[in-house]
């Protein structure tokens, strides 16, 4: 077992220096300069060439690399072009609304979709299972950006519950939890779709398994059955999906957080690409990547402790 998670360490480990590259690589082929945007249309070489030099963007490209990479390891991410304050002081200040929103939606959507999934599964090919596989792609097929919307027309305009957009902070934490709702919900019911199915098709399959009749010839109930063996068997694909789902949740939720006007790590990504804030694109983005590495490793000993068979292994 130490044996498998120490391969696993070095693998993720490698690809978080792939990851770096590749980011720094497509950040810097972006178009425009950022000190001339600064400094706008009319600013002289001279000025843009010592903006440059103030910001660290003289050096050569590996320079650059290797200065970025070592401040990141000494917790030093640099200084944000447009706000003029350190990049980790703006990411600590906007993970606070991106990381509960992200577990907010997470445990929204395990909770709908697990008990929905086993639902569909024991009632294959009814009505339940046909509804319930009906609603599944519809959920998958509209995309959460207009279900924020319709959310908020509908909770946020014409039943006024809750707000349409902002965040008053964690020193009031039933309102900052409240403004965390709707956007949790236009997160989670998607990802729910997604994770049903997955549920459904493993269950499924398990149930299909020869240690399954043989647990019923013992004298085992059905649901006995499917607490005791199936569902803990059929929980593998979807511990790997809710793992990439955190990922997304946490990464993906820019056009959610531009909705809800959330000042989460997602608009500032946006702010950053539109500012031309390159270090905080790039610090920002590697972040989400290292948290995307973690839960992936997180998920291989899950795997581990759900199967006692890879633990033999």
């Amino acid at each position: 077992m130490l044996r498998y998670l120490l391969i696993r360490a070095l693998s993720l480990s490698l690809s978080l220096i792939v990851a770096s590259v590749v980011i720094f690589a497509v950040i810097e082929v972006i178009p425009g300069d950022p000190a001339a945007f600064m400094l706008g249309l009319n600013a002289t070489d001279t000025a843009i060439e010592n903006l440059r030099a103030e910001l660290g963007l003289g050096g050569s490209l590996v320079e650059r690399y290797f200065a970025w990479i070592t401040g990141m390891l000494a917790g030093d991410f640099g200084t944000s072009y447009t706000y003029r304050v350190p990049v980790a002081e703006l990411v600590a200040d906007r993970i606070w609304v991106s990381l509960p929103l992200a577990i907010f939606a997470l445990i929204l959507s395990t909770l709908i979709a697990v008990p929905v999934g086993v639902l569909a599964a024991t009632n294959r090919g009814g009505f339940g299972d046909f509804s319930i596989m009906g609603v599944t792609q519809l959920g998958i097929a509209i995309p959460n950006f207009w279900f924020a919307m319709l959310l908020v027309l509908a909770f946020a305009v014409t039943l006024p519950w809750f707000s349409a957009g902002g965040f008053p902070g964690w020193d009031q934490p039933g309102p900052a939890l409240k403004s965390l709702v709707l956007p949790a919900i236009a997160l989670a019911l998607p990802q729910a779709s997604i994770l049903a199915r997955v549920m459904r098709s493993a269950l499924i399959e398990t149930l299909d398994q020869d240690y399954i009749r043989t647990a019923r010839a013992r004298g085992l109930t059905r649901g006995q059955t499917i607490r005791r063996h199936a569902l803990r068997n059929a929980l593998i694909p979807v511990l790997t999906i809710i793992g990439l789902q955190f990922s997304f949740l946490l990464a993906g939720a820019i056009i959610i957080e531009n909705v809800f006007f959330l000042p989460g790590l997602g608009r500032l990504v946006f702010q950053g690409i539109t500012q031309r804030d390159l270090v905080v694109v790039e610090s920002v983005t590697m972040l989400l990547v290292f948290a995307v590495i973690v839960v992936t490793f997180l998920v291989d000993i899950a795997y581990a402790v759900v199967d006692p068979r890879l633990r033999r292994k």
